[in-house]
């Protein structure tokens, strides 16, 4: 079949594109050899920050996830008043700056708030602590999840819920049963690119817990205190693990299988 010139200028402008993603970061692993993603792997601080930024931002994920996916069917499934505002305050963490994101957080979280005050006499500092970490992260990435199943749950027939229903089913049942399995794939989506955006996130989090380091934060001091040289191999390390990840909970994904009706 003949390319037409539209096609193939589509052609060239995608790639375009996607030398832009791929040469900076094929410049950066071609810089560093392996030797030294070996010897940085081996460095403990290292090792400690990598699981630092992977168990946060899954607990983050995991404990805001109860929250969200129920708040994506009621917006999936009930019109309501200032129903549009809603969802736009949903998906302001993507627009704001991350920094502000953090000083926001600050406030929310600082052992003068509520929140704080609340932490303190369970003996919880937000400030500075893991779980500062993890609200952080969720803070930035939580819309993807809540716009991913609340697609989901659109696409979930009305007329299966409304059967279940007539036959007698709650509608707790009905959820779980029928909502939920069907809207599974779409959820899980969600799942991964929330754990994914929060394993990256930087300004919100050197705000609120500079210390324990995450990877983004210690990459940062590598980089601001003896240059690019240090910094590279930490970056090129936790690139390859997180892809792994991603690559792993994809898969997972894809082989679920799913109920059919």
């Amino acid at each position: 079949m003949r390319t037409s010139a539209i096609q193939l200028t589509f052609i060239l402008l995608g790639s375009l594109v996607l030398l832009f993603i791929l040469a900076p970061l094929a410049g950066m692993f071609l810089s560093t050899t392996g030797a030294q993603v070996f010897e940085t792997a081996g460095e403990a601080e290292v090792r400690d920050s990598i699981w630092l930024t992977i168990y946060t931002s899954l607990a983050g994920t995991l404990v805001f996830a109860v929250a969200a996916i129920p708040l994506a069917y009621l917006l999936a499934r009930k019109k309501f008043p200032m129903k549009n505002m809603v969802t736009g305050i949903i998906d302001l963490p993507v627009v704001i700056p991350h920094s502000a994101a953090g000083i926001a957080l600050l406030g929310f979280v600082s052992r003068e708030s509520v929140l704080g005050k609340l932490g303190s006499a369970v003996g919880l500092d937000f400030v500075g602590h893991p779980a500062g970490i993890s609200i952080a992260m969720a803070f930035v990435s939580i819309p993807y999840l809540i716009n991913a199943a609340r697609d989901g749950f659109s696409g979930v027939p009305v007329r299966l819920e409304k059967a279940a229903l007539t036959l007698g089913a709650s509608p707790a049942k009905v959820f779980f049963s029928i909502s939920l399995p069907l809207a599974w794939r779409n959820i899980l989506s969600g799942l991964i690119l929330m754990f994914a955006r929060g394993m990256s996130e930087f300004g919100a989090v050197i705000v609120v817990a500079y210390h324990p380091m995450i990877t983004p934060v210690l990459i940062y001091e590598r980089f601001g205190s003896f240059g690019l040289k240090y910094a590279r191999p930490v970056s090129v390390l936790f690139i390859l693990i997180s892809l792994g990840l991603f690559i792993v909970l994809r898969w997972v994904g894809r082989e679920r299988k799913m109920v059919k009706w």
